[in-house]
């Protein structure tokens, strides 16, 4: 049930509970109002405003303003009109992880992270602070290409299931963590040819419960927005963000990704505050289809 559905059905129960109110808020007096906030006192704070657009809050929510509180009505007016406001609640709970299938299977995200970068990918409120508390936008379908845990974790395995597919997604889950790196190419990978054009970008999550605590890192020189190797994985930029093995053995390049770094160079943000090599729990390759039903 999306959120505005909530609203409207808690608002409905409200009515129900005072008969002597009809629909209409313009004709309440003060009395009425009070007499409504006291029958919803225990449901208003169960409402996820934040989740509606901005068509919703003008035409659903703001005609009952005074059922909300002056700070609460205050905060989502600023919301919705400044993209850089942050309200001081930092508890302000996320949109509703609803059981939605077929949109995407994955051992490292949810819904609220696919819902965060496909808005980065779609350019919908890119610089809204509050972006990720809006109802969950899910254009797309992730289709599994690679499950390291499932296929492998070497740049042969890379090659094989994800060469040549436009549109791709990767979610890498860091070993002994709860950090996601991951990156979005538009043109396709290869196995050879060194440095390639793309407007891609990389980002990273500290945690997938925390999808407010994100960098999104946009290429700065697009010439150099992918490097294509048979002994790397998804590499972005040079170093930017890269999966590789150190070794190779003679032409063969099967050994698992064991060589990894993000180190800022052609991308304009660093994604992790160290520039060490990490490991790998689990990392996946979607390629992202249009869902023909949005």
């Amino acid at each position: 049930m999306k959120e505005i559905e909530v609203w409207d059905h808690v608002l409905k129960w409200g009515l129900a509970q005072n008969q002597t109110l009809i629909s209409d808020p313009d004709t309440w007096t003060d009395d009425d109002f009070k007499m409504m906030e006291n029958t919803l006192q225990n449901c208003l704070p169960l409402i996820r405003f934040f989740s509606l657009s901005s068509k919703e809050f003008l035409h659903k929510v703001s005609p009952y303003k005074k059922l909300l509180g002056n700070q609460i009505y205050k905060d989502l007016l600023n919301s919705y009109m400044d993209p850089d406001f942050k309200p001081d609640n930092s508890n302000i709970p996320l949109p509703r992880n609803l059981k939605i299938d077929g949109i995407i299977d994955s051992n490292i995200v949810n819904l609220n992270i696919a819902s965060i970068v496909s808005r980065w990918i779609d350019k919908v409120d890119i610089n809204n602070k509050l972006a990720h508390l809006r109802e969950l936008y899910l254009p797309y379908k992730f289709n599994l290409l690679l499950r390291g845990s499932r296929d492998g974790f070497s740049p042969k395995k890379f090659h094989e299931l994800c060469d040549n597919k436009p549109n791709t997604v990767t979610f890498i889950k860091v070993r002994e963590t709860e950090e996601i790196l991951g990156g979005y190419n538009p043109s396709i990978w290869k196995s050879s040819g060194d440095y390639d054009q793309s407007c891609s970008f990389i980002f990273s999550f500290k945690n997938k419960n925390r999808p407010d605590d994100s960098i999104l890192s946009h290429v700065n020189n697009m010439n150099n927005a992918l490097y294509y190797s048979d002994w790397r994985g998804p590499s972005f930029g040079y170093s930017d963000l890269k999966l590789a093995v150190a070794i190779r053995i003679g032409s063969k390049s099967s050994n698992h990704f064991n060589y990894n770094v993000c180190k800022q160079e052609y991308y304009e943000k660093k994604i992790r505050d160290i520039e060490n090599m990490f490991y790998i729990e689990e990392y996946e390759v979607f390629q992202i289809i249009r869902n023909l039903l949005e």
